[in-house]
């Protein structure tokens, strides 16, 4: 990023001095602009070309066309590359493919496709790896097949990212075997696995919570000489966490810095997540401080997961002292921190200083939403006050938030809680109404009540009703 801010500073002195420039500097000045996502003043750039009549060239709308594609302004991106003066390539198409691929659009993605085949301009592996890739994501698994053939056909062969594409796209719909089958029909073509492919197979297996067999593809990586990077430690050490082996996390995690890597953001929130999920509060503190001292920095979710990680375990003052040093140092906090602090404030029964931080919302400036209003309606149930919640309820729904699944769940836990039960049967039919169920708490919940009072099933006749079939 630093140099990119050095062709800009070196180009304005440039302007002031009088220095001649020419289309090799205004291209690479634009470019470094849209690659420091600043792709307004890349355009500001572009009445220079018109004074000192310097020809446009395919590099600069290349450059342009990535740059609001990376600002997320496709229709922008669309409309300048439909207006282009100069003869687009195939660089610049598939520039636009892979952002619609990205943008989900694969439909005007093959449009374009077929556009540089009537025009004569023959796609390449990268166009041709953007739209497997997005098909992939939305699983046309045969239109994937076709792409395949049609590549082959052409004298393309699919290299490594183009099959760890594939490997990726059959492992996020846990298809673990199909892709295995893949990487030994690559190895067959010649084409060699490299990290991101043995990852993005190992990632499969931890989704589907197999991580014995995840760190088997590890291993295998190791014995191949193809030495762990980052990503694929984290996505190990994220593996184990979920199965609450954290003398394993914890051991790959030490690993990491012997191996001279550094471990990232997500690798620390992940970790910290795992140590306070097993209730290792003295160990999930070592390694925040150790991030704070020494790591990268932490962010949002990093942050959130400590606060509610303290909360969890009774530690309100600790997890109130860095919610106000977050504020002090005014570090990023969006709605999800204050949901995170709201409802720890409420499950540990201080439901005045929850009601101060949720009135303090519409004074900073944050939107409220379904879980802000759902936490602070069960804070009411969880103490009684379910007038309380119900008027929340109320507030919730005049400004446009309306209840979820959860909301009505909270709702009925509280009133079996405190043995409401005709105010439930009346929730109960408005939940049904707006589609909605118990989920698998509010039955366990449901389950224990009746066992102690089989007579609440008289109480409520939808109920009984069921229980005779």
């Amino acid at each position: 990023m630093k140099h990119y801010c050095s062709v800009v500073s070196l180009f304005r002195q440039m302007r002031k001095l009088g220095i001649p420039i020419d289309g090799f500097i205004l291209s690479n000045v634009i470019n470094s602009y849209c690659l420091m996502q600043h792709v307004d003043c890349a355009f500001s750039v572009l009445p220079i070309y018109f004074k000192t009549g310097i020809p446009f060239n395919v590099v600069t709308f290349t450059s342009l066309i990535r740059g609001l594609f990376a600002e997320h302004k496709v229709i922008n991106a669309i409309v300048l590359f439909i207006k282009l003066n100069t003869k687009p390539d195939v660089c610049i198409y598939s520039i636009v493919i892979d952002a619609l691929c990205k943008d989900r659009n694969l439909d005007a993605a093959i449009s374009i496709l077929n556009e540089m085949k009537q025009k004569g301009i023959p796609p390449d592996i990268v166009t041709y790896s953007s739209l497997i890739d997005g098909l992939c994501k939305l699983g046309q698994w045969e239109k994937v097949k076709t792409l395949f053939s049609e590549m082959v056909n052409l004298n393309i062969y699919p290299n490594v990212l183009t099959f760890s594409i594939l490997i990726d796209g059959l492992c996020k719909e846990g298809k673990v075997e199909d892709a295995e089958e893949v990487m030994r029909h690559m190895i067959e073509k010649g084409v060699e696995p490299n990290i991101i492919t043995y990852s993005v197979i190992m990632d499969g297996y931890c989704l589907r919570g197999q991580v014995d067999r995840a760190r088997r593809v590890f291993d295998i990586m190791i014995d191949k000489c193809i030495e762990p990077d980052i990503f694929s430690y984290s996505i190990l050490i994220n593996g184990y966490c979920k199965r609450k082996n954290l003398a394993e996390a914890m051991q790959l995690f030490g690993e990491i810095s012997q191996k001279g890597l550094k471990p990232e953001t997500v690798t620390y929130s992940t970790i910290l997540h795992g140590l306070f999920e097993v209730g290792r509060i003295g160990d999930a503190k070592r390694v925040y401080a150790e991030m704070l001292s020494a790591g990268p920095k932490p962010n949002i979710y990093t942050h959130s997961t400590v606060i509610d990680g303290y909360f969890r375990y009774g530690l309100v003052e600790e997890a109130i002292s860095l919610f106000n040093k977050l504020k002090i140092n005014r570090e990023d906090t969006n709605i999800e921190l204050y949901n995170v602090v709201i409802n720890g404030l409420c499950k540990n029964g201080k439901l005045d200083e929850a009601q101060s931080v949720f009135e303090n919302l519409s004074l900073i400036g944050l939107p409220l939403d379904v879980r802000t209003y759902t936490v602070m309606i069960n804070g009411f149930c969880l103490q009684g006050l379910l007038d309380e919640a119900k008027s929340m309820l109320r507030k919730m729904e005049k400004n446009s938030c309306l209840p979820d699944n959860v909301t009505y769940n909270v709702f009925v836990q509280g009133f079996l809680r405190w043995s409401k039960f005709s105010e439930m049967r009346t929730f109960m039919v408005e939940m049904a109404d707006r589609g909605f169920s118990f989920d698998a708490s509010t039955a366990g919940f449901l389950v224990n009540v009746v066992r102690e009072n089989p007579s609440v099933l008289d109480m409520i006749p939808e109920l009984h009703s069921k229980n005779k079939y």
